[in-house]
């Protein structure tokens, strides 16, 4: 009950302030993002109580801009490949867990979906910011859930993985705040959200 509580503050924190710009709601929607990926982890190590100590790893997703300075707009194309690819990420995580232990309706799968909502509207808010600008970008997942769970991840394992991938969702959020508010004050000339 309390948890239900929770997501209702969070749907309301996510309404766009009235009078508030494009870049503002989205810096908004990606600190609320952030804000739903840490409390999914925090979920997961309270389920897994085993894995609470941090795992050693690389990251999972990764990009190499065009350029050594890339221009603000760039740096939100990079950051929307990011969440593309953190999106198929979380879809094949949803995937791998129904398929080992089914659906457990719990808090954990709740914030689960909400942070895969998350993901892809901040995809739709970043493709609206920059394609303007010429980019022509997809709002699909980039990942088509074969290469780490080729039927080697069970068990063990995929707890693991699952756990890295929640990191990795964590970092790249708190990098889509960061790229975001630069835009935001680059194209409002302030520095409020």
């Amino acid at each position: 009950m309390a948890e239900q509580q929770q997501q209702q503050q969070i749907t309301a924190l996510d309404a766009p302030a009235s009078g508030q710009s494009r870049t503002g709601r989205a810096v908004a929607l990606a600190r609320l993002l952030h804000y739903e990926c840490t409390r999914l982890f925090q979920l997961y190590k309270e389920r897994e109580t085993f894995l609470d100590h941090t795992l050693d790893h690389g990251r999972l997703v990764s990009l190499s801009p065009n350029s050594e300075e890339p221009s603000t707009e760039e740096q939100v194309q990079l950051l929307h490949s990011a969440l593309r690819k953190c999106l198929g990420l979380l879809q094949c995580v949803i995937l791998k867990e129904e398929e080992e232990w089914g659906k457990l309706e719990d808090d954990y799968e709740t914030m689960r979906d909400s942070v895969r909502f998350r993901i892809e509207g901040l995809l739709h808010t970043t493709k609206d910011l920059v394609e303007a600008d010429g980019a022509n970008m997809e709002v699909t997942p980039d990942h088509n859930c074969t290469e780490e769970t080729d039927g080697a991840l069970k068990g063990f394992d995929l707890k693991k993985w699952t756990y890295q991938v929640l990191q990795e969702l964590i970092h790249w959020a708190d990098h889509a705040a960061q790229t975001l508010h630069v835009l935001h004050v680059e194209r409002e000339g302030t520095n409020e959200t």
